[in-house]
């Protein structure tokens, strides 16, 4: 069993600044890709950055440049920094990762999600 717990969320005005940690535990090998999401109310769940295990980094048009995503091998953890946030940023924000189990098979794992409101 596998869990992805975040922390990090929470209200700050249109301009401040936000970082979200998410830490995997349980049993596997490795955890592949990880990266973090968010649904705002009556909406879809959107990518908003990607990492890979070796430090390759994609982000959605609407963050680039403000977010920046990194992770923590050693730690099993991946951060987003928020900058510059914007009331348009408001979501629920999921943390989400790739395991690897007994070497060769890869899981995908949810986090349960923690709230970002940016106040205008």
């Amino acid at each position: 069993q596998v869990q992805l717990v975040e922390s990090g969320g929470g209200l700050v005005q249109a301009g401040g600044s936000l970082t979200l940690s998410c830490a995997a535990s349980g049993s596997f090998s490795s955890i592949n890709n990880m990266a973090w999401y968010h649904q705002a109310p009556g909406k879809q769940r959107h990518l908003v950055a990607a990492i890979t295990s070796g430090g390759s980094t994609n982000y959605a048009d609407s963050v680039k440049g403000r977010f920046t995503i990194s992770r923590d091998n050693a730690k099993n953890t991946v951060y987003l920094q928020m900058n510059s946030l914007k009331p348009e940023d408001t979501a629920v924000y999921y943390c989400n990762a790739v395991v690897v189990a007994h070497e060769i098979y890869e899981y995908d794992y949810w986090g349960q999600g923690t709230q970002v409101t940016v106040s205008s």
